[in-house]
């Protein structure tokens, strides 16, 4: 009998992990052996005799962006997959090049992640459906580290915050931030935020 494909989950939802954790179990080639909420908690797993990670970009404490970098540098033999409900076409490149073999919207049926996931343990890049096209919004002008900035910001992330995850001082956050609002066309990280709400990156807050 063929050896099941072994995966790990990584989704701040506990409802989407347990979706896909039966989704797997029910196709039958996969075993789980382990699941993360955060992306702290997916750097302090033990990823080896791992073939498939599966990570959402939106975790809390750790950005998943940040932790596709660090795990593609500390396992290069592992297959990353990401399952994401952020618009593919502004961000399946970013994760594409980053090292990720795969980018999966959230909104895609069931079948397509299970093929993706599939190609990804035998070590074969699945072109995003649609095929990621530059969107020629100016965010795409953001430079990779820009880009974190931008994306932590959006998480909620104090500037002291985002410089202990990226390692560096906050006066270079404040100068990240002060290029990424010049490059967006607005003046305050209020704006950023707005900005981020009409491009699509992130949903409004429901009203109350």
């Amino acid at each position: 009998m063929k050896p099941r494909i072994r995966v790990f989950l990584a989704d701040d939802h506990a409802v989407v992990r347990s979706g896909v954790r039966h989704l797997l179990e029910e196709v039958g080639d996969f075993e789980v052996i382990g699941e993360a909420s955060t992306g702290r908690e997916v750097l302090d797993a033990s990823l080896l005799g791992c073939r498939v990670l599966v990570l959402d970009l939106s975790l809390p404490v750790v950005s998943g962006l940040e932790v596709l970098r660090r795990v593609r540098a500390k396992y290069p033999e592992l297959a990353i997959v990401v399952l994401s409900m952020h618009p593919t076409d502004q961000f399946a490149g970013r994760a594409l090049a980053a090292g990720a073999l795969a980018y999966v919207s959230k909104e895609r049926p069931p079948s397509e992640l299970i093929a993706t996931l599939r190609a990804a343990a035998e070590g074969r890049t699945v072109a995003p459906t649609p095929a990621a096209t530059p969107s020629g919004l100016p965010h795409e002008t953001l430079t990779k580290r820009e880009h974190q900035v931008f994306m932590l910001l959006l998480e909620g992330r104090a500037v002291a915050d985002i410089a202990a995850e990226c390692d560096v001082h906050s006066c270079t956050v404040s100068n990240h931030l002060t290029r990424i609002r010049n490059k967006l066309g607005v003046t305050t990280n209020a704006e950023i935020m707005r900005y981020a709400v009409s491009a699509g990156i992130v949903h409004a807050p429901p009203l109350d």
